[in-house]
């Protein structure tokens, strides 16, 4: 068939596109500001990107249109309609549907499923899961929301496995909407055989009004998970108590607790995973790799437990992640200059800020000064809603810096308790002149963003060099 996808180079959609010309489609696609990295890959893939939301884009006539959550029915400030083609397909009463329902339709159909959902970690988890089944030789399909370094696409079909009933796909599964005319999360629309639960906090405060409200469609996730199913579960959390609790019909498999069923022994860079019944000491497998961090370690047992479900032993998943090799974006290294390092990570919520400073504080020599430089750009961030909590997400950085454009509430009053350790900056330029004048050599800098943040890694890199 013809699809036409509106929002087409966000990560979900863009991911939506390359499967769907893996299948033989013919794929299309428009947004505002068609852009990189995901307009280069859709490129690449021979799909014709179109700048804007015309109404002229439904001479295309394709079999579907599938429609993007960033797709809504807005007005401008002179009345116009934000997306004149959504206004032109309703009034056409051409067929469009939502990303989540066409790939639970025509990719999910007839496969196991291993969604991984949460709040933080997502990402990062479904790439470790992939990788482990890959490196199993169980050709998985993915859809990750963001590109693998082991893979090097964000996506791929996959096949069906000689030791497998089903074929096996593993998909990062979002609470966030689908689309404006399908306010349910987007896990819902994709029936999980193996659910993973990795954590659960308040986030998205533009569509949830608590953390009740983001519980309540994490229990309709587990609604849709087979009774020969895995629900997949982080001991740690409350939150994901009190989901288990209002109703569970599936095998739970919990990790990160001492009472869990998958338990880590040693520090999160080598560590053994202990599984509930079965001997430790000496003979319980290791993870040892790359990666640091607790949230790096209780993401590996997520996906060691949830590998387990569909046959891969945890020693040869603990012998796969020696080899993972992490996900562009997540402490990413974009390069050393004056002796000053420049990491990119996509850390924006204040849990995942702290979470990625202590990570790189556990790795580091005594003495070693961390600066943190963010953007406040997710929508919750914007809102303010959590801006009490970023002096206690800085807690280990040595100095801040904030990047203030866009925001509505008042950046320094609420890093005021951080002293003089913090400083702002309503461009991305002066940040780039407080940073660069603020580093010396040795110190590490974290920029932390949902976004581009206005290619400020290079910029950094340049100020640095030319001091």
């Amino acid at each position: 068939m013809h699809i036409h996808i509106l929002g087409i180079c966000g990560t979900f959609m863009g991911g939506l596109a390359a499967l769907a010309r893996e299948a033989g489609h013919r794929v299309t696609g428009c947004d505002a500001g068609v852009y990189p990295p995901m307009s280069e890959q859709l490129r690449a893939l021979g799909i014709e990107l179109i700048e804007g939301y015309g109404a002229d884009q439904l001479a295309l006539k394709p079999d579907v249109f599938v429609v993007g959550n960033v797709v809504s029915r807005a007005r401008l400030a002179d009345g116009r309609p934000k997306f004149p083609l959504m206004e032109a397909i309703l009034d056409a009463g051409a067929r469009y549907t939502s990303g989540p329902q066409w790939l639970a339709e025509q990719v999910l159909a007839g496969r196991h499923v291993l969604a991984v959902a949460g709040t933080h970690g997502k990402t990062t988890t479904t790439s470790m899961l992939a990788w482990i089944l890959d490196s199993a030789g169980l050709q998985p399909g993915f859809l990750v929301g963001g590109v693998p370094l082991n893979f090097g696409v964000s996506a791929r079909l996959g096949a069906q496995a000689a030791s497998q009933t089903r074929p096996l796909f593993v998909i990062e599964a979002d609470e966030y909407d689908t689309a404006f005319f399908d306010k349910r999360s987007k896990f819902v629309h994709y029936r999980p055989r193996t659910a993973v639960l990795n954590n659960l906090e308040f986030d998205h405060a533009d569509i949830f009004d608590d953390l009740a409200a983001i519980e309540r469609q994490f229990q309709h996730l587990l609604r849709t998970v087979p009774p020969s199913g895995r629900v997949v579960a982080n001991g740690l959390e409350e939150s994901l108590a009190r989901v288990l609790h209002a109703g569970c019909w599936s095998e739970v498999a919990t990790f990160g607790a001492a009472s869990s069923d998958f338990v880590a022994d040693g520090p999160a860079h080598d560590f053994a995973v202990l599984r509930r019944g079965a001997p430790g000491g000496g003979g319980a497998p290791r993870v040892q790799w790359a990666l640091g961090g607790v949230h790096n370690q209780l993401n590996a047992l997520a996906a060691i437990a949830a590998a387990e479900h569909v046959g891969v032993p945890p020693a040869q998943a603990c012998e796969a992640l020696a080899h993972f090799q992490n996900v562009r974006r997540r402490m990413e290294l974009r390069g050393t200059a004056g002796g000053v390092a420049v990491y990119d990570d996509f850390a924006h919520h204040p849990s995942a800020i702290r979470t990625t400073l202590d990570g790189l504080r556990q790795r580091l020599a005594p003495g070693a000064r961390i600066l943190a430089v963010f953007e406040p750009r997710s929508n919750t961030m914007k809102l303010g809603t959590m801006a009490a909590q970023l002096p206690w997400a800085l807690q280990g950085a040595d100095l801040s810096f904030c990047h203030t454009a866009g925001l509505d509430w008042d950046a320094a009053a609420a890093l005021a308790p951080l002293g003089g350790r913090a400083r702002t900056a309503a461009d991305v330029d002066t940040l780039v002149t407080q940073v660069a004048a603020a580093a010396r050599a040795g110190d590490q800098v974290v920029c932390m963003s949902n976004g581009s943040f206005g290619g400020i890694h290079g910029r950094l890199l340049q100020a640095l060099g030319g001091r």
